[in-house]
């Protein structure tokens, strides 16, 4: 079967935009499209740019747009995407700097893993200490899969947190220092130094939970979930004083106290005491009652609301939901 691949193009020394160029391939049944696009580069132009290593998806090397969506070009099957699509468009990484054609610069990337500092960080005194190698014994800790992440970016290229703010940590960042405070061997100050740095401005309350980290992940690491335990642990470690922390904690005292959520209150629990900011929402608030949206405050509690506190304070008391 004679395919046609349409593949991105850009050479930024020459060109200041990219454009798309086609390419007819004879493929073969079980082809991937990155034994497509090596074969385009061998038998029809010899220009084409593109990383790949392994072939295997262990590098993560060859992560690309393949219509429309990120994924790993050697795991990625021509004759699936053609039955699916109708058609074969393939393009870099999104949200990274193109080099050339469908190769990206990584740079910012590792940058921001990097950032998250991912290795172990206890005090010196506490390795000092340690006898022995250290070791993770089975059952001590929960990784849930964050270790298998190979750093292909392609969740950071499906990041909509990252299109719009270039400073955000994103998601294989905040998966991997989610690893290292579930790490039982890292102390708890260290712990709590890196929770710190992780609640700042383009960190864990930064991600818009979209879900396209999970969607795209080639090795289910679920990024959008690991940013999630790290927002459960800065809130568990009293770091509940940022805007993001106070809408999770007010949203569930309302949902506590009045079985349901009071929109009108809400922009109270997060705001608090910044006079110049309640300000600024009071005419979110008329415009809120004049749609109904603000609830009779002299209503009385909504039918069934000891069933709803029940949940709560058998959550409380056991660390998971009561049936």
């Amino acid at each position: 079967m004679r395919l046609t691949f349409t593949i991105q193009r850009l050479n930024p020394e020459v060109e200041s935009r990219p454009h798309d160029e086609d390419y007819r391939l004879e493929v073969s049944r079980g082809m991937t499209v990155l034994e497509a696009l090596i074969r385009i580069k061998h038998e029809q132009d010899a220009t084409l740019a593109m990383r790949y290593s392994c072939r295997s998806a262990i590098c993560g090397s060859c992560a690309m747009e393949i219509n429309g969506s990120e994924k790993l070009a050697c795991r990625t099957s021509v004759r699936k995407e053609w039955e699916r699509h109708g058609v074969i468009t393939v393009a870099p990484l999104r949200n990274l700097p193109v080099i050339k054609d469908l190769v990206v610069d990584m740079t910012t990337f590792w940058g921001k893993v990097r950032t998250v500092t991912p290795w172990l960080s206890s005090p010196p005194q506490a390795l000092a200490e340690t006898t022995g190698p250290m070791r993770l014994l089975p059952g001590s800790y929960q990784f849930h899969n964050v270790d298998a992440c190979i750093l292909c970016g392609a969740c950071v290229a499906a990041c909509t947190a990252h299109e719009v703010s270039r400073g955000f940590l994103g998601p294989a960042a905040l998966a991997k220092a989610d690893r290292f405070v579930s790490d039982p061997r890292e102390s708890a100050q260290a712990k709590r130094w890196r929770l710190l740095q992780l609640e700042k401005d383009n960190g864990i309350w930064d991600c818009t939970r979209c879900n396209f980290c999970v969607q795209v992940c080639p090795k289910d690491v679920k990024p959008m979930e690991a940013i999630i335990r790290l927002r459960r642990a800065a809130i568990a470690a009293g770091l509940d004083r940022t805007g993001g922390a106070r809408h999770i904690t007010g949203f569930t005292d309302l949902v506590r106290h009045e079985g349901r959520l009071n929109e009108a209150l809400m922009p109270l629990k997060i705001l608090r005491f910044s006079l110049r900011r309640l300000l600024h929402v009071i005419p979110l608030g008329i415009r809120m009652f004049l749609k109904g949206k603000v609830p009779n405050p002299f209503a009385p509690p909504i039918e069934g609301i000891s069933q709803v506190r029940a949940v709560f304070d058998a959550f409380l008391t056991t660390g998971r939901p009561g049936r």
